[in-house]
């Protein structure tokens, strides 16, 4: 989707400037809007994909307006919210004000670090061969889509060249909307620093996409 979420090479963004030594969490409170949200999941039924949209599908002004785990929890409320396992005036009241929603399925504290350390495999069986090779010259789509997407704007129209074919692996665009994994081949994509910004780049930039087939064609 088009949103502010996406500033990659955006000239408004600024440079980023990393802090040192930075922990994983500023806050207390951080560290539990992570700990929610993944333990949510498995009682709220919704995909890595489906919760990624639901933090960046907001208005310009709300995104930026909000640090990293605010957005976190703004897209747990609202996903929480669409499945009515809670309600709007438990979120103004900022506690529960109704019985429990009835769920199947549970994520106790003996199962966190597993389910953490696990993850979850997105590679799946092709049915159809890899359209490209590793060493074609693609170009990555102009594509608009109105849910989420892995494409970076910045490469969007511009040529690169395959330097691994990753497998086939399940297709955010749309996991993200609940219609499938529909699962398609995954690329690593280098781009030249030049093609992507001109002149004023780095003459020695590269910039490496995992960008699945939908997104490319041949030039």
């Amino acid at each position: 989707m088009e949103g502010a979420h996406d500033m990659g090479g955006v000239k408004w963004s600024g440079p980023v400037r990393p802090e040192p030594d930075e922990p994983v969490f500023h806050a207390e409170w951080e560290r539990r809007a992570f700990a929610i949200t993944m333990a949510m999941a498995m009682p709220g039924g919704w995909n890595i994909d489906m919760s990624r949209f639901a933090r960046e599908d907001r208005p310009p002004e709300d995104y930026l307006g909000k640090s990293y785990y605010q957005i976190w929890l703004a897209g747990l409320e609202r996903l929480m919210l669409e499945r009515s396992l809670i309600a709007p005036d438990e979120i103004e009241a900022g506690k529960p004000l109704h019985p429990a929603k009835p769920v199947k399925r549970t994520l106790g504290p003996d199962d966190v670090a597993a389910v953490l350390h696990r993850g979850g495999p997105t590679e799946r069986e092709a049915k159809a061969p890899a359209i490209f090779a590793a060493g074609d010259r693609v170009r990555a789509k102009m594509i608009h889509s109105p849910t989420h997407t892995r494409l970076p704007r910045y490469v969007r129209g511009h040529v690169g060249v395959i330097e691994r074919v990753l497998g086939c692996h399940v297709f955010p665009d749309s996991n993200a909307t609940g219609a499938g994994e529909d699962p398609q081949w995954l690329y690593t994509v280098t781009f030249d620093g030049r093609e992507l910004w001109g002149e004023v780049s780095d003459p020695n930039l590269k910039v490496s996409v995992d960008a699945w087939e939908p997104y490319l064609e041949r030039t």
